[in-house]
């Protein structure tokens, strides 16, 4: 796996011509694995032979990854994404309450406001510098990120280092001493979120987990409190920022989608599905391991093994989606199945609301600048430093009324 990142759809369309599953390097050349495949990866996603738990990770059982591995925090971090079971479901009740169809219904109207809100700083940005904007800084990233500090009771000062840190953890270029300094420093702002909801409760989840408990009296652990806040950033802001980016560079490429949206031909909320099959907001995942060796669409998946779930690969499967499955077409209705959002045990809490807020951002965008477009070639737009992340680091847009 390239560390560096970049665009990845050309790499894993090679890949998937050799098959569903494929031996990978990671960082640290530590031997893995990816499953690329559509149905091999809905397949992995839910089996029961297959775990989340670092204890199932052979190499670092057995004390061969060494500190500051680029992705060690996704394997070791305290919370739901890392935890099987009894854990899982302990873990996700406590969450899950922050994303019932009811709760997310009543962000609604707070999501339209802070989009009204940035949709003004973006014209403003523009006038100020020429007419151009960086669309994923001053529209993309502070939507989600200003609903999910506001779900966690995350005051507003610590929103944009919040977001530097979580690119970090994402990042699969970082140095060793960089990832450990960026995963404490993490860990030293939540802890002091966790220690001011702690003192001055309020209506937010990082209260109510504070306070949760277990029917037989145990309380939420320290290190799982931490985890699941690290857990609830980076994915309540990274994928959405990612999912709003990628369907606005989609829109501008593809005008003749945007026309069809515009027309009636098809939904904002078909562009968000397709968005999501197309450019995946996450490319490789990581972890799962299989508890023992697995065979997966004829390919042998050694016990141990650190798997990476291949989203943006299987997205563009043409078993799956068709020949024509490079296309981007926001009427391809039920074609546009994917597994972006995850599948199985671990789907996606948060999908409701990150739809919701994709489809808002986009209808409310190009409602109010009509005539937006990239202020670049799209090929010269610099993707994310990961393979984790799927997205560009920079979307300058001319937003045209």
């Amino acid at each position: 796996m390239d560390p560096a990142g970049g665009c990845p759809h050309a790499d894993n369309a090679r890949l998937l011509a050799r098959g569903a599953v494929a031996p990978v390097v990671l960082p640290g050349d530590v031997a893995g694995m990816a499953v690329l495949g559509h149905d091999a990866l809905r397949e992995f996603l839910a089996h029961p032979d297959v775990a989340k738990g670092a204890e199932h990770f052979a190499e670092l059982r057995e004390g061969r990854i060494a500190d500051g591995w680029p992705l060690k925090t996704f394997a070791t971090v305290r919370g739901m994404t890392t935890a099987d079971g009894d854990d899982h479901r302990r873990l996700r009740s406590l969450v899950s309450k922050a994303f019932t169809a009811r709760r997310v219904a009543e962000l609604r109207p707070r999501v339209e406001t802070v989009t009204a809100e940035l949709l003004d700083g973006l014209g403003r940005a523009a006038a100020e510098q020429g007419g151009v904007a960086d669309l994923r800084r001053h529209f993309a990233m502070p939507l989600p990120m200003g609903v999910i500090c506001g779900l966690l009771g995350v005051h507003a000062e610590h929103q944009q280092r919040l977001h530097h840190l979580s690119n970090q953890v994402v990042a699969t270029d970082i140095g060793p001493e960089e990832a450990m300094a960026a995963n404490r420093e993490l860990v030293d702002v939540l802890g002091a979120v966790a220690a001011t909801r702690a003192q001055d409760p309020g209506d937010d989840l990082t209260s109510a987990l504070i306070a949760a408990r277990e029917e037989d009296g145990d309380r939420l652990s320290g290190h799982e409190l931490i985890g699941t806040l690290l857990l609830m950033i980076v994915a309540g802001h990274e994928t959405t920022l990612n999912l709003i980016t990628n369907a606005v560079r989609a829109l501008c490429v593809h005008r003749d989608q945007l026309e069809l949206v515009r027309s009636g031909g098809a939904t904002w909320a078909d562009v968000v599905e397709e968005t999501l099959r197309w450019d995946s907001p996450v490319s490789y995942f990581p972890f799962r391991y299989p508890t023992r060796d697995l065979t997966l669409d004829g390919t042998v998946i050694p016990k141990g093994t650190p798997v990476l779930a291949g989203y943006s690969a299987a997205g563009r499967d043409p078993a799956a989606h068709g020949p024509d499955a490079g296309r981007f077409d926001v009427t391809r209705g039920a074609g546009s199945r994917h597994l972006s959002l995850g599948h199985g045990p671990h789907y996606c809490l948060g999908a409701p609301l990150a739809r919701m807020e994709a489809t808002i951002a986009l209808e409310r965008l190009f409602a109010r600048f009509p005539g937006l477009d990239l202020a670049v070639p799209e090929p010269e737009l610099a993707r994310h430093a990961s393979f984790v992340g799927n997205s560009v680091r920079e979307l300058p847009v001319r937003p045209l009324a």
